[in-house]
Formats: structure tokens, C-alpha cells, sequence
């Protein structure tokens, strides 16, 4: 469903954006406020011949998608998954956050761009 903004007095339709657009938009704030993000490939369609190269190299189903490096004086690091809004959590990935929890780490779960964004900023002491 598209968002409704009013932009100017007038109401325009915002497009629904993908997990990919919402994830980007993520990876571009860290770069430009200097907070390390990497992203864990471990979805998406690919061709069956990478696929199988990618597993053998231990690419996980299921792994939250984004992971920022800084230890801070409760946790090991921050690992976020992003979602659509209204996206739902596979089974796996409520297994690997619940593990990746269990070992020390900041795990959340972040629908849509300005969630993430608070929860970073927050992970990170930023203001």
C-alpha cells in the first residue's frame, strides 16, 4: 500500500520501497555519518551454479542482512535485519537472530529506513 504524504498542501502518493531500496538508503546514512555497515549476502535470486559456490563458501540462510562492527560496552556489535513493513520473520532468521543474541550481539529487526537509522544511532551513541 502506498503511503500518503501531504508535500506543499497538496497529498501525493510515496512509493512503496523494497527491501533493497530501504537497505541501501541504510548503507548510504552509515557512509555518510562515518559508521562502519557491511552487508551479509545470504538471499536474493541468483544463478543455481553461484548459488552452489556461495554455500560452499558458507553463506547462511537466514543471516540478518546488515552488520555494523563496533563493540560497545554491552554488545560485540550490531547485526539488523531489514524488513518491508508489515514483512515477516522466516524461522530461520528468528533462529540465527536469537542465536546471534544469545552470543553478545545487538540484534534488531527494522522496518523500513528511519527505524534502522534510530536503532544505529542509538547502538552507536549518536544524538
Amino acid at each position: 500500500m502506498k503511503k500518503k504524504q501531504k508535500v506543499s498542501g497538496s497529498t501525493i502518493e510515496m512509493p512503496d520501497l523494497s527491501e533493497h531500496q530501504i537497505q541501501c538508503a541504510v548503507v548510504d546514512y552509515c557512509a555518510l555519518k562515518g559508521i562502519p555497515v557491511f552487508a551479509i549476502p545470504n538471499g536474493g535470486d541468483r544463478h543455481v551454479a553461484v548459488a552452489v559456490k556461495l554455500k560452499k563458501e558458507g553463506v547462511k540462510s537466514g543471516v540478518p542482512d546488515l552488520f555494523v562492527p563496533i563493540v560497545n560496552s554491552k554488545y560485540g556489535g550490531l547485526f539488523i535485519e531489514m524488513k518491508k513493513p508489515k514483512g515477516k520473520l522466516s524461522d530461520v532468521q528468528k533462529f540465527w537472530l536469537n542465536l546471534l543474541e544469545n552470543q553478545g550481539y545487538r540484534v534488531k529487526v527494522c522496518y523500513g529506513v528511519d527505524e534502522a537509522i534510530r536503532w544505529i544511532d542509538d547502538y552507536c551513541g549518536i544524538a
